[in-house]
């Protein structure tokens, strides 16, 4: 994996990670070891399942966007480069070039 110059999405990444573990964990658990219907533990690790699933969508929503946003189109035919969005895929040396007022070396 790229390391990110974004810190908040890096962030998202590693809770992504983290989250992910832990469901399955939670869910592993669940089905090894079993549940007993009436258990007052059943709401609270249904309650934990949906929080996790919930923290595991949001952070996917931030880096799919995210990566909508700076990632070149993967494709290398005529078609999907003609079709592809174009606009962003230098968004960093953009916005470096509008923070200082320069032009990167090799551009004219």
């Amino acid at each position: 994996m790229v390391a990110d110059s974004d810190s908040n999405i890096a962030w998202h990444r590693v809770q992504l990670k983290k989250n992910r573990a832990a469901l399955k964990a939670l869910e592993t658990a669940r089905f090894t070891m079993g549940e007993i219907a009436t258990s007052k533990g059943n709401g609270q690790t249904q309650k934990t399942i949906a929080d996790l699933k919930r923290k595991i969508t949001f952070s996917e929503r931030v880096i799919g966007d995210y990566d909508k946003r700076t990632r070149r189109p993967l494709g290398t035919d005529l078609q999907s480069l003609s079709s592809g969005s174009w606009s962003h895929w230098d968004a960093y040396t953009n916005e470096q070039q509008r923070k200082t007022g320069q032009r990167p070396p090799g551009r004219g």
